[in-house]
């Protein structure tokens, strides 16, 4: 019975401890699905080895969301989508895919504004899930965010040689990488040691970098839709939609997932062509949820996170409908560049200066999509090594600086030494799967967390539950189910080993652990 439907009154005086302090009750049963209170996590924020320096404002999160964005997608594929897959209807797969994405940013919001931690959906896992799960989507984040970075710094580079090129400055073909036949991509290599010693420098100097890049770019792109606007002819446009195209599927391992369990083909063109491209240019988006990843370095994350994570999807969605809508006006889509399809829709009106400008644009662009996913994934690292599931010398941050430097340093050296020797084409499809399954994992967690502690203070709430949580994940199972089987394959791999390294020390080191919480005790 409890105490205060006893008959008579208890003074303070004579109350047990337990009835005049509440507090949350650790669970730290011996088990793969032990959750760790949301209370407890942000509790350890506030240790002083662990305290990162809160500087960052909505206006910095939105600007960190723009820069990991807008990248090669823009400039790149939105040509590729439009002659292979949607024609001139490629802005509203844009828009499909961006309501897709804007689901996810709801649940990621509601999230990151109710547990402002670093971590991102490895946190949010970890307050809903249980451990186990936890470990696995930081597992998935770490391999998500090191090779994007490593995809995207390879991209820089090439973007970076075309320059020199222009200007008469070649690189000896040995350190060009191994996408264009050399053996070890330097320029990639030093643009990732590069962006590791700013992050060490703390996450407001990164911050001031990534606005400069970002403010370069974004006027890039503004000035391709204002200026290409003068060049576009309606005959373009006409069919909008162009008739539906049957697409021969592949075979074995290359075939998409889908065909091979139910026999479905996705067709090019058409109607269904538009939700075939959405699923093409829904990676154009990757990177909106790495803003979650600096909940605990920003000064009211309560307020700001939603806005930065919302408001940045809301910029890069209108931005890539606006270059669509431009670049499929200017020139007919079945005449597109697949390569550079910005830069040769300007070449092909006789306009050699824009599309040098959009050349250098992508060059400036890509260097904070690079900036932006290392910093997601030190603090995804940092926050798995402060729960004791990674060496915990990983989570020790700079007396001065007060970031995570020893992470970042390891990290960075293995994202340099990746970029270097790698060719782009096979990681890319992993990155793609990683952040969909993260995607999966933090709708899901939201519907628990709701369930399992509707008492927490949420100062952003999803709307719809349980509505919109459920969309997301089958929009995003959706997709995951279009890449090929052979992607499955090598994400299962990596899971593998992290199920092994979880079982060798994340389980017994953990401070869930009864053993280890009885000696922290």
């Amino acid at each position: 019975m409890p105490w205060r439907a006893l008959p008579f009154v208890l003074t303070k005086a004579h109350r047990p401890r337990w009835a005049t302090e509440p507090r949350e009750v650790p669970r730290v049963r011996n088990t793969l699905f032990r959750t760790k209170g949301v209370e407890q996590s942000i509790r350890d924020t506030e240790a002083p080895e662990h305290r990162l320096r809160k500087t960052l404002s909505a206006l910095d999160l939105t600007v960190f969301g723009v820069g990991v964005v807008i990248g090669t997608g823009i400039f790149v594929l939105t040509g590729k989508v439009a002659k292979e897959t949607a024609g001139p209807a490629t802005a509203l797969a844009f828009v499909v895919a961006g309501v897709v994405c804007g689901l996810a940013a709801l649940c990621y919001a509601e999230f990151a504004s109710t547990v402002p931690v670093a971590g991102s959906a490895y946190t949010f896992g970890y307050a809903s899930l249980g451990e186990f799960p936890a470990w696995i989507i930081g597992w998935d984040l770490i391999l998500e965010l090191a090779l994007g970075c490593s995809v995207v710094s390879v991209g820089w580079s090439g973007y970076l040689r075309s320059l020199m090129d222009t200007a008469g400055i070649s690189m000896p073909q040995t350190l060009s990488g191994p996408s264009s036949g050399g053996a070890f991509d330097l320029l990639a290599a030093l643009l990732v040691v590069v962006l590791t010693g700013i992050l060490i420098a703390g996450v407001k100097l990164s911050s001031r970098v990534t606005s400069v890049i970002v403010a370069t770019k974004v006027t890039v792109v503004l000035l391709v839709i204002g200026v290409g606007a003068f060049f576009v002819t309606g005959a373009n446009y006409h069919p909008f939609i162009p008739p539906a195209q049957e697409v021969t599927g592949g075979s074995g391992l290359s075939a998409p997932l889908i065909q091979l369990i139910a026999g479905y083909t996705p067709s090019n063109f058409g109607v269904m062509g538009i939700f075939t491209a959405a699923a093409v240019v829904f990676f154009a988006f990757i990177g909106f949820d790495v803003v979650s990843t600096t909940a605990e370095e920003t000064r009211n994350p309560q307020r700001d996170m939603p806005r930065g994570i919302i408001g940045s999807l809301i910029i890069c969605t209108l931005l890539y409908v606006g270059v669509s809508i431009v670049v499929t006006g200017m020139e007919n889509y079945r005449n597109l560049s697949t390569d550079a399809p910005l830069a040769d829709a300007f070449k092909a009106v006789h306009h050699p200066f824009w599309a040098g400008l959009i050349s250098f644009g992508a060059a400036v662009g890509l260097t904070s999509v690079c900036l932006i996913l290392l910093l997601g994934q030190t603090r995804v690292f940092f926050a798995m090594s402060r729960d004791g599931l990674l060496p915990p010398a990983f989570s020790r941050v700079h007396p001065r600086f007060r970031t995570p430097y020893r992470t970042t340093i390891l990290l960075g050296l293995i994202v340099a030494v990746v970029a270097g020797f790698t060719s782009i084409d096979v990681l890319a499809e992993l990155v793609n799967i990683g952040t969909l399954f993260a995607f999966v994992v933090v709708a899901l967690g939201v519907l628990l967390l709701r369930r399992n502690r509707p008492d927490l203070p949420r100062a952003f709430r999803t709307p719809l539950v349980p509505l919109v949580p459920i969309l997301s994940v089958l929009a995003s199972l959706w997709l995951m189910l279009n890449l090929p089987a052979e992607t499955w394959v090598r994400f299962a791999v990596w899971m593998a080993v992290g199920v092994i390294v979880y079982a060798c020390y994340g389980r017994v080191h953990s401070r869930l652990n009864p053993d280890v919480a009885a000696r922290e005790r």
